[in-house]
């Protein structure tokens, strides 16, 4: 096994963003820890796709809400490839409810939310940050959402803690320089089976119609899309921290 390629260490990466991301880096010539929750066949043949582009893989379960899952992550990595290049936060989850239904969220709901969306990110850099401080240098990208900054999506639970985690990108971008670098990504609506499954098969084919016909781009996200702007992070943009970056075709701006 080789120790000489990059090692990326990807949250939540048997499906979808992370997914696509795990196969991104892998072709950039990474590495790759596929981490996944529940999905053991899925994330498999994530693997098997990234070790088909070249890359050495590891596939680990845990849940980044537990501090002791994220540093037996970090632990793994290390005693496989000896170094943690970058870690991708895209481990998330939601709860699906209109905003202008108060009662329907509870104390636990938000609990349950920033667990994962936001303690989970700051637990995973916490595990990683020795690594990257030791060897110098480190890319941290964090994946948000849309939501975070426009204050609408799945749910207010959802979009705080998204919120959240676009103010802790920045904090740690200032405690972690200069060997690590930390950014994040926005994701407007990202196609695919997370959204179609929350939202309904009718409700998600119609926010698609209405957002391609609003947004300047006039398309809406795909996982490889994200997954590229990730890449471009975690392999390049060497003299970027503290960013936030919005991947939504332009939806914010609006039309005239």
């Amino acid at each position: 096994m080789s120790n000489n390629r990059p090692v990326a260490l990807i949250t939540g990466s048997s499906s979808g963003i992370g997914a696509a991301t795990a196969r991104r880096l892998s072709e950039r010539g990474y590495n790759v820890v596929i981490n996944y929750s529940r999905s053991a066949e899925a994330a498999e043949q994530v693997a098997a796709e990234c070790e088909a582009l070249g890359a050495e893989t590891l596939v680990q379960q845990a849940n980044v809400a537990e501090d002791a899952h994220c540093r037996a992550l970090a632990d793994s990595a290390l005693e496989r490839w000896g170094r943690i290049d970058a870690l991708v936060n895209n481990a998330g989850t939601t709860r699906f409810c209109a905003h202008e239904n108060l009662e329907g969220l509870s104390a636990q709901d938000f609990q349950d939310l920033y667990a994962v969306n936001t303690v989970g990110a700051y637990q995973m850099v916490r595990a990683v940050a020795p690594a990257m401080q030791a060897a110098g240098t480190g890319s941290v990208v964090n994946v948000a959402s849309i939501a975070g900054v426009m204050g609408f999506g799945s749910s207010i639970a959802y979009a705080a803690s998204k919120g959240a985690l676009i103010t802790m990108t920045k904090s740690l971008a200032r405690a972690l320089g200069p060997a690590i670098r930390v950014n994040a990504v926005c994701p407007g609506f990202v196609r695919g089976s997370w959204l179609a499954e929350g939202l309904g098969e009718k409700r998600y084919t119609a926010m698609i119609e209405r957002l391609e016909a609003n947004s300047p781009l006039a398309r809406v996200c795909t996982p490889e899309d994200v997954a590229e702007s990730i890449a471009y992070f975690a392999a390049g943009a060497g003299i970027t921290t503290g960013e936030t970056l919005l991947l939504d075709a332009g939806m914010h701006l609006g039309r005239m």
